[in-house]
């Protein structure tokens, strides 16, 4: 019964992560423009993996996607890769998931391969977490690198206040990145565990201890009276002569 849960609580928490780190790569909001040292605040733009976009506070949004992959920065190009990569292990784990699930009887499948197709989907959901969060992780490296580049380069030329160069801070795609990354690490430990539990226990067999005969044995004679075998008993043969041929009657 524990395994059961065990396997049913990683499942749930495996498929949740997977649609959180897919809807984070699809959204667009993975680098906002601080606004924090800006004037004119009725524009801001915001970027992420496919596209880069314009909005303004009345609620009209302008996108342009990325039309080149070869002018794209290369840890730009990795991001897309990790993502893509752990969205992809993280659905394959899944449908391992579904046909290893103990509460679902599939023919005369046995528990032996039901606890090995849990534990490799418990190591696909795994890499797929650790995917998703190095991704993302890489994405927001990247964003305080170019803050802090920015706000260095920035500094010579402010006047009274104002400065010219774009700062961008962490858009909310990050943080469900993260949360998606973990949900689905935390599921794929729990189906480890849970195939742990589902191994049955090997048989154990109670053995029975020899004594080896050490070198003072003596052993005894047999003094059990031997059968005495008659003559009189011969056989006969149709000429009448006996032959050899004895019969130990009980």
């Amino acid at each position: 019964m524990a395994a059961t849960m065990t396997q049913l609580i990683g499942f749930m928490l495996s498929a949740l992560g997977l649609f959180l780190i897919s809807a984070a790569t699809t959204m667009d909001e993975w680098s906002l423009q601080d606004r924090s040292f800006t004037v004119i605040t009725n524009f801001y733009t915001y970027s992420g993996l496919w596209k880069s976009c314009v909005g303004t506070t009345y609620g009209t949004t302008q996108c342009r996607p990325y039309f080149t992959i070869l002018g794209l920065p290369a840890l730009l190009q990795a991001v897309r890769a990790l993502m893509i990569v752990g969205i992809v292990l993280g659905a394959i784990g899944l449908l391992i998931a579904i046909f290893s699930l103990k509460c679902l009887k599939m023919g005369n499948m046995e528990d032996n391969l039901k606890a090995t197709m849990t534990l490799s989907a418990g190591i696909m959901l795994l890499l797929a977490g650790v995917c998703g969060i190095a991704g993302v992780s890489a994405f927001a490296n990247l964003i305080v690198q170019s803050f802090q580049f920015t706000t260095f380069a920035s500094g010579f030329s402010n006047v009274g206040g104002i400065t010219g160069a774009l700062t961008y801070t962490f858009g909310p795609a990050l943080f469900v990145g993260w949360i998606g990354g973990a949900i689905l690490f935390i599921g794929g430990i729990l189906m480890c565990l849970a195939c742990r539990a589902m191994t049955p226990e090997k048989q154990r067999y109670d053995g029975m201890a020899y004594k080896a005969a050490s070198q003072n044995t003596m052993y005894r004679p047999d003094t059990r009276s031997q059968p005495v075998y008659n003559d009189s008993y011969k056989a006969q043969s149709m000429d009448g002569r006996q032959t050899n041929q004895r019969f130990d009657y009980v």
